[in-house]
């Protein structure tokens, strides 16, 4: 008798790559905390701005999350849009990262000066990149939705929870590492 319980391969290949920059990103702050300890280490608030990206990565789970159930009832019309408008929030999210950015060089907190910054700018940095993994994945999405005829098939399905998954993710890793760094800072 053959068993149903069994995770896809794609969903594993996805879960261990959650595992490994699970990882990557715990080695980090713990390395901010080892190199806090050791002293020389500038004092800084995290700008407001960081607050208000953090609102809109989160708004962009929603999105997704809703565009991933109009999908799965048919509503296509609201899955594409709400799908758009998570691309545009994920957007948003590294516009605004960009002027934290901004808003840490504007009060001296730069990349190669202490440590502390260039801790905050790894850490927000390579997050960004993951989002903008994430922005790819939902443009091939949005490519999909809009080229595609509207069909709920088993791939589709897939796909886009893939796709949703990997979003809440990083929505979520960066929640953890903005309550971090506003904790350290």
């Amino acid at each position: 008798m053959r068993s149903n319980n069994k995770i896809h391969p794609k969903k594993f290949g996805l879960y261990i790559s959650f595992a490994s920059i699970m990882m990557m990103f715990t080695g980090l702050t713990s390395a901010h905390i080892v190199r806090q300890s050791a002293g020389n280490w500038l004092e800084f608030k995290i700008p407001p701005i960081f607050f208000i990206s953090t609102v809109v990565i989160l708004l962009s789970s929603a999105t997704i999350h809703l565009s991933y159930k109009s999908f799965l009832k048919g509503r296509e019309q609201q899955y594409k849009w709400l799908m758009v408008l998570s691309a545009v929030l994920g957007f948003a999210f590294i516009v605004l990262q960009y002027e934290g950015w901004q808003q840490l060089n504007a009060i001296g907190v730069d990349l190669k000066g202490n440590p502390s910054g260039s801790f905050v700018y790894a850490i927000s940095g390579i997050h960004a990149a993951h989002v903008l993994g994430g922005i790819g994945a939902i443009a091939v999405a949005l490519l999909h939705a809009f080229s595609l005829p509207f069909k709920v098939t088993p791939v589709r399905k897939l796909r886009f929870e893939l796709t949703a998954q990997y979003w809440h993710f990083v929505d979520f890793l960066w929640v953890y590492l903005i309550v971090f760094l506003v904790m350290q800072h």
